[in-house]
C-alpha cells in the first residue's frame, strides 16, 4: 500500500486492506523495529517472541503493551525516550537486511560514493523535529521525527485534508495555539504538503484574539481551525463586533471530544457572524502517533468516525483492565501500532483513549470510504475518576461525561468542573462543583435545578454543587484565550 494510492487505498474492500497491513507489519517488525529499537528488541526478548511469529495483525496479542510510564525519566535513566528512538549502526543494517534490502544502498555507494549512503540513511532514521506530549500530569515527553516521519506527516496532512473535505484552492486559517505539539503542526504541514493558502496565527497567545479574528476576516478564510473553546471565544468577539465571516466553509475541531449540543452552538454562533450551512467536522490525533485523523463532512452533525489510514498504522481496541483484545465494535481502550515510523517509535502503545462503539470496518454512510474508523466517542482514561460522594461509597465518574451533558444545555454559555474535598468534612467525602456562566436572560434557579437534575438523571450524581460567575473570569479561570489547553475539568481533591 503505497502512501501515495490514497485515491485506491480508501476504496480498497477490507479483505484486501487487511492483507496488505499484515505483509506491512512483517516488514516493519523485521527490518525495523526488532533490529533498530533497544526498547522493543529487549521486549521481544523477554517475552521470547520472535520478529518472525508476527506475521498478521492478530499476532500483535503475543507481544505485551507499552504505556506512556515507559517512556518517563527516572533517576536512573532520566533520558528513557532514547530508548524508543531507531538507531541503526553498520553491523546491525547488515544483519538485519538481506542482500536484496541492501543492494539499493551498495548501488548509491558504487555511483554516488559514501556520503550519499550516508545522507540516505540520515534522512530516513536521524532526528531532525521534534515534539512534546502536553506534559499536565505527567513530565513531558519528546517525540522526534526524521525526514522520512516529515513525509508521513505531510502524507497524513494531505489525507486529513481530503477526508475533512477540503479543496487545494481552500483559504485556511488555523487558531490552534503555536506549540511543539502534534495539533498545530499537523495542519501546518498539511497546509504545506497541498499547497493550499494558509495562515497559522498560533493563537491568542501569540497575536492576541482581536487580531486572530482580524486575520481571519482580511483572509477571508474559507476553513477555520482551532479548539472548540477557543473557537467559541472568537465567534463570540465576532459576533460582538460586527465581524463578517460570512466566507467561512468549513471548521475543523481538534483537541477534545464535541458533542451535538456544542456543534449546536457553535453553528449558531457561525450563523450571526454570517457563515452559513457550515462542514463541522471533528479532529483526533495524539504525539505518540504523529499524525492525526479527521471525520468527514455530516450534513446532521453526526459524527461519522475518524478515518485511519491502514498502510500507516494499526489500531486495535482492548478491555482497560486487563488489556485483552475485545469483539469488533466493543467499548475498550484504543492501541496504536505504526507500520511506517523511524526516530522514535512506539509499539502496541496504550493511548489512555476510551472509545464507545470501538472501531468500525463497513463502509462509512456518510462518504463511502472503506477505510476503518473509530467510533467519534472517544474520552479520556484521565477523565474517568474514582470519586467520593458519600460517606463510604464510591462513585466512578467520566467528567468528560458530565462536560457534553452541561455543553449541550442552552441556556449554560461556559462551565468548568472541579472536583475537590468538601470543606470541613471528616469523612474526606468529595465534591463536585460546577462554575456556570448563563446566557443572558437564564434564570439562575432554574439553570441550577436543571443542571443538578441531569447529572442526577443521567449519571447518577446525585451530590453536586452550581456556582454562578461571569463569563469573563471564567474564561479568565479556563485559560480560553491563555493556555494551550483549557483547564475545563480540574481535580483540586486533597490526596488521601
Amino acid at each position: 500500500l503505497p502512501m501515495t494510492g490514497w485515491r485506491e487505498l480508501h476504496n480498497m474492500p477490507h479483505a484486501e486492506q487487511r492483507t496488505a497491513q499484515d505483509a506491512l507489519l512483517r516488514r516493519y517488525v523485521r527490518r525495523y523495529l526488532y533490529p533498530f529499537s533497544p526498547h522493543y528488541r529487549a521486549v521481544f526478548d523477554r517475552a521470547g517472541v520472535s520478529p518472525d511469529q508476527i506475521r498478521t495483525v492478530d499476532d500483535l496479542r503475543r507481544l505485551p503493551l507499552s504505556r506512556k510510564e515507559d517512556l518517563l525519566p527516572t533517576p536512573e535513566e532520566p533520558q528513557r525516550f532514547r530508548r524508543f528512538l531507531l538507531q541503526p549502526e553498520p553491523a546491525t543494517l547488515r544483519g538485519a537486511w538481506s542482500i536484496a534490502e541492501r543492494l539499493p544502498l551498495l548501488l548509491r555507494r558504487w555511483t554516488r560514493g559514501a556520503a550519499a549512503v550516508e545522507r540516505r540513511l540520515r534522512d530516513e532514521f536521524a532526528p531532525s523535529f521534534l515534539t512534546f506530549t502536553r506534559g499536565r500530569a505527567t513530565p513531558p515527553v519528546p517525540f522526534f521525527y526524521s525526514q522520512h516521519d516529515l513525509g508521513t506527516l505531510r502524507e497524513a496532512g494531505r489525507r486529513l485534508v481530503d477526508v475533512s473535505g477540503l479543496s487545494l484552492d481552500t483559504r485556511l486559517a488555523s487558531v490552534v495555539p503555536y506549540a511543539p505539539h502534534l495539533a498545530f503542526w499537523q495542519i501546518f504541514f498539511a497546509g504545506e504538503a497541498t499547497g493550499m493558502l494558509s495562515l497559522a496565527t498560533g493563537g491568542s497567545k501569540a497575536m492576541g484574539s482581536d487580531t486572530d479574528l482580524l486575520a481571519v476576516s482580511r483572509l477571508r478564510a474559507q476553513a477555520l481551525v482551532g479548539l472548540p473553546g477557543y473557537l467559541r471565544h472568537l465567534l463570540r468577539r465576532a459576533v460582538d463586533e460586527g465581524v463578517d465571516l460570512s466566507s467561512v466553509q468549513h471548521v475543523l475541531l481538534g483537541a477534545e471530544r464535541v458533542a451535538a449540543g456544542q456543534r449546536a452552538k457553535l453553528r449558531a454562533l457561525l450563523d450571526a457572524a454570517g457563515a452559513r450551512d457550515v462542514s463541522l467536522v471533528s479532529t483526533y490525533g495524539f504525539t505518540e502517533a504523529r499524525m492525526a485523523f479527521s471525520e468527514c463532512p455530516s450534513p446532521d452533525d453526526e459524527g461519522s468516525g475518524y478515518h485511519l489510514y491502514p498502510d500507516l498504522a494499526v489500531f486495535e481496541v482492548v478491555d482497560p483492565e486487563t488489556g485483552d483484545v475485545v469483539p469488533e465494535g466493543e467499548d475498550g481502550e484504543l492501541v496504536f501500532t505504526p507500520l511506517d515510523a523511524r526516530a522514535s517509535a512506539v509499539f502496541r502503545y496504550r493511548t489512555g483513549d476510551l472509545v464507545r462503539g470501538g472501531i468500525q470496518h463497513d463502509p462509512c454512510p456518510r462518504c463511502g470510504r472503506t477505510v476503518p474508523r473509530i467510533a467519534g466517542d472517544v474520552t479520556r482514561a484521565a477523565s474517568v475518576k474514582d470519586v467520593r460522594l458519600a460517606q463510604f461509597r464510591e462513585t466512578r465518574v467520566n467528567l468528560e461525561d458530565c462536560a457534553q451533558l452541561l455543553s449541550g444545555m442552552a441556556e449554560v454559555e461556559e462551565w468548568q468542573l472541579e472536583l475537590r474535598t468538601r470543606p470541613g468534612d471528616r469523612d474526606d467525602a468529595d465534591e463536585l462543583l460546577i462554575r456556570v456562566a448563563t446566557r443572558g436572560g437564564a434564570d439562575r434557579a432554574r439553570v441550577a435545578a436543571r443542571v443538578r437534575e441531569q447529572l442526577r438523571d443521567r449519571l447518577g450524581l446525585a451530590s453536586s454543587r452550581v456556582e454562578f460567575v461571569s463569563l469573563e473570569p471564567l474564561l479568565q479561570s479556563l485559560g480560553t484565550a491563555t493556555e494551550a489547553q483549557e483547564r475545563r475539568l480540574v481535580d483540586a481533591r486533597t490526596p488521601r
